[in-house]
C-alpha cells in the first residue's frame, strides 16, 4: 500500500514538473519571439547552387505576433527583387519545443547578451536526404536565422543562408 502510494504521489510529481517546464519552454520562446515584433532592414547571403559561391542581396522582415496564439508572420520582403516577397508563419508549439517542426536542440545566452536558439530537423536539401539546423541569434537592435545543411553520411555542415538583419528605428 506505502508503495503504491509513493508511486502515485511520484507519478503526479513529474507529471506537474513537465507540464511546468513546457509552460516554461514556451513561455520563454514566445518572450524572445514577441521581442522580434518590428520593422528590420539587412541581407541574405545565400549559397548560390550553380556557381558554389555565396551572393548577398538587401533583405528586409517584417515580425509580427498573430494575437492569441503561437504564431508569428514573418514577411519577407526583397527591396530589387520584389517578385521573391513571401510571407512565412513560424510556429512555436505549445510544449516549446518546436520551430516549424524542427526540434529546439538548444537555448542559449551569449557572452554579448544576445539569446540563441538551435533547431534541426531531417528533411531534404538539393533533393537529398539532409539534417537541417536553423540557429536564431536575437539582440535588442539585432537579428539572425542562418540556415545549415549537413547531407546524410557527411560530417561537413554548409551553410545554405544567413539572414542579417538590424532593428529600423520608429522615430
Amino acid at each position: 500500500m506505502i508503495r503504491t502510494k509513493f508511486y502515485l504521489i511520484f507519478g503526479v510529481i513529474f507529471l506537474v514538473a513537465t507540464i511546468c517546464n513546457a509552460q516554461s519552454n514556451l513561455k520563454t520562446t514566445l518572450k524572445v519571439f514577441r521581442k522580434l515584433s518590428g520593422s528590420w532592414q539587412g541581407s541574405l547571403t545565400y549559397l548560390d547552387y550553380t556557381t558554389g559561391k555565396p551572393y548577398t542581396m538587401p533583405a528586409d522582415i517584417e515580425i509580427s505576433h498573430i494575437d492569441k496564439t503561437n504564431k508569428f508572420a514573418f514577411s519577407n520582403i526583397y527591396p530589387k527583387e520584389s517578385s521573391a516577397n513571401s510571407i512565412d508563419t513560424i510556429i512555436i508549439s505549445t510544449d516549446g519545443k518546436y520551430i516549424d517542426k524542427e526540434l529546439v536542440k538548444s537555448r542559449r545566452k551569449l557572452a554579448n547578451g544576445n539569446i540563441q536558439i538551435v533547431s534541426e530537423k531531417l528533411g531534404k536539401d538539393d533533393n537529398k536526404q539532409a539534417t537541417i539546423r536553423h540557429i536564431y541569434t536575437f539582440g535588442k537592435t539585432s537579428f539572425s536565422n542562418i540556415k545549415d545543411v549537413q547531407f546524410i553520411g557527411e560530417t561537413e555542415w554548409i551553410r545554405r543562408h544567413e539572414y542579417s538583419y538590424t532593428k529600423k528605428s520608429t522615430r
